[in-house]
């Protein structure tokens, strides 16, 4: 019959697609398509594929309201190509599903990053916050630590939230995300080098925001959620202003400032940047301050020289 035609035409395409999402392809193709069970029963009845386990769910979800309030960031690999291997840099926005990149990339430093974050931003915008694991470039193991990709994000006024040690399903988007890109990219054979890995991305990519029914968004397509940020990117950021009743410091390049007849120290990071002390309401305590992130708090009754 026609309709198995269409299901494993469509199958074809689309390999990992379930009933839900087949159906609702066929339905925007106005086709009379028969229901997401009876699709599922025809690739079973017919072979098209060997059966699918379903896959498990997080008992605790979360949504971000808008979209461009908060994106995930990771990185996927390395995967083996015929030559070598790659890497990519992942960028989802958490309330449309939409991907904002996927960069094959030749490294998981800070300079790479904010290479490929900087495309970002010039395309689509700022986000209100960026979500990520706390592994290198963007986090540190070490208490009261802060990296050059937090530092660089917070001078434009993105807030940089860090996923729970050991709870990788924090970012359970992104890392559904990579389970998807590993089945739909990296299931065949294997590409050739990097370009061939690259242009693969591009292309599932754009189906991926533009023609994959995706089940959270009721099988809508996460183009049709995702509209870009209304916070515009500028090379330069803004300038790094403090309030009145603040004193203000230049960190040395070995990260350390001079309050007080005391050596302070606040981070190698910061070298080169003013921060602020901003008075507590008691005496002696005073919060220090980059932009508008507070650091940490600074008692000089029992603070000692760095």
């Amino acid at each position: 019959p026609e309709v198995v035609e269409q299901v494993a035409a469509l199958v074809a395409a689309h390999p990992t697609w379930g009933g839900r999402k087949l159906h609702a392809v066929l339905t925007t193709q106005g086709v009379a398509a028969p229901s997401p069970m009876t699709i599922t029963a025809i690739i079973q009845r017919e072979g098209l594929r060997p059966a699918i386990q379903p896959a498990t769910t997080a008992t605790t979800r979360f949504e971000a309201a808008a979209p461009n309030d908060l994106w995930q960031l990771d990185f996927l690999g390395p995967r083996p190509l015929q030559q070598g291997q790659v890497r990519a840099l992942t960028l989802l926005d958490d309330h449309a599903r939409y991907a904002l990149t996927l960069a094959a990339v030749p490294d998981q430093t800070f300079p790479t990053v904010q290479r490929v974050l900087t495309g970002c931003f010039e395309r689509y915008g700022l986000p209100e916050a960026i979500l990520t694991d706390n592994g290198p470039p963007w986090g540190s193991s070490r208490p009261e630590t802060h990296t050059q990709f937090e530092i660089w994000l917070w001078r434009y006024g993105v807030a940089v939230r860090h996923g729970r040690p050991g709870h990788p399903q924090t970012q359970g988007k992104v890392e559904r995300l990579h389970r998807t890109i590993g089945l739909e990219v990296f299931q065949g054979p294997r590409l050739r080098d990097v370009a061939a890995a690259q242009a693969a991305f591009d292309a599932w990519r754009d189906g991926y925001n533009h023609d994959r029914p995706h089940d959270a968004l009721g099988l809508a397509c996460p183009a049709s959620r995702y509209q870009r940020s209304p916070q515009v990117w500028t090379p330069d950021p803004p300038p790094i202003v403090y309030a009145d009743d603040a004193e203000v410091r230049m960190v040395s390049a070995k990260g350390v400032i001079t309050y007080a007849n005391r050596r302070l120290y606040v981070g190698e990071a910061f070298r080169g940047l003013p921060v602020g002390l901003i008075p507590t309401a008691t005496d002696g305590v005073l919060r220090l301050q980059f932009c508008t992130q507070t650091l940490r708090t600074i008692d000089l009754r029992t603070e000692t020289s760095a």
